[in-house]
């Protein structure tokens, strides 16, 4: 059984997106108010109001919402599907469950934990796996159960079946705290939830090994990272969060790597914690954030 938050007992969630067009704002209200809910919080964006797309997002309380949700959902099924609006309603009480896999570099992973450990972070963390067993220790030290699955050589599949078979109905999202792998179209096609990552970006980028190494010899004076969603189009999905952080010539390029994992630390937890509070919408290669 998933563990509750008590302080978001009878708070639900509801996405709301489709086409813009007069009147949905009133029939999102009014739905609540006749369903007795109170509305909390509530935000709203329109790409373009004529011919755009409509985004919202609405917190509210209504208490006994356990038993409310069925005749709820189904009356939005009512009011919102006529409209062409798409819309998702989760019990704010209920933590999502994200497992986290990772490589040998633990400053990601570790930072995710100690948020949890601290209550950080409204997610529930069934799993880390890991292509390695350096991080073992550190992770079971937080009471967290981790596994080793070995991926190495071209070919992942037997590595990405296990992995799956871990995961099974277990998990409603996974981060990838670099973990250095990249995950076949067919392993997220199968795993069927989403998959959030992070990475260094530079201005300019420098890809291969040693980019912290061609970042000094460059000479930059901003350094990031970026956290999205991922997709079979290697580091092109829907962009959650990014940020940056200036640097000078006196920095060894040990001070750009320490740098950066810090940035790296901020955006993806920011970018969980986004997702776990039901605060981002993905339209197409597009995510907005409220």
């Amino acid at each position: 059984m998933t563990a509750q938050n008590p302080t978001l007992a009878d708070h639900a969630c509801l996405i709301v997106q489709g086409p813009d067009q007069p009147g949905i704002v009133a029939a999102v209200t009014g739905l609540i108010a006749r369903n007795n809910g109170n509305i909390v919080t509530l935000d709203q964006y329109s790409d373009d109001p004529e011919g755009g797309h409509f985004f919202q997002r609405l917190v509210f309380h209504r208490p006994h919402l356990a038993a409310a949700m069925s005749e709820i959902e189904a009356d939005l099924k009512a009011t919102l599907e006529p409209l062409g609006m798409g819309w998702r309603l989760t019990d704010q009480s209920v933590p999502k469950r994200m497992a986290i896999l990772a490589s040998t570099s633990d400053h990601c992973l570790l930072d995710l934990l100690w948020r949890h450990r601290r209550g950080e972070l409204a997610v529930t963390i069934p799993m880390v796996i890991s292509n390695h067993t350096r991080i073992a220790d550190d992770v079971r030290t937080f009471g967290i159960p981790f596994f080793h699955v070995p991926s190495q050589g071209p070919d992942k599949s037997q590595a990405e079946a296990r992995i799956l078979e871990l995961l099974g109905d277990n998990v409603d999202f996974v981060v990838l705290a670099r973990y250095m792998q990249i995950l076949s179209e067919d392993f997220l096609d199968r795993v069927a939830v989403p998959v959030i990552n992070i990475h260094h970006s530079f201005l300019p980028a420098f890809v291969g090994a040693g980019p912290y190494k061609k970042a000094k010899e460059r000479g930059v004076k901003l350094i990031g990272a970026t956290s999205h969603y991922v997709t079979k189009d290697l580091d092109e999905g829907p962009i959650i969060e990014q940020d940056v952080t200036r640097v000078d010539h006196s920095m060894t390029a040990a001070d750009l790597q320490a740098h950066g994992a810090s940035v790296e630390r901020a955006v993806l937890s920011r970018a969980v914690q986004w997702h776990a509070e039901d605060r981002v919408i993905r339209h197409g290669n597009h995510a907005i954030v409220f």
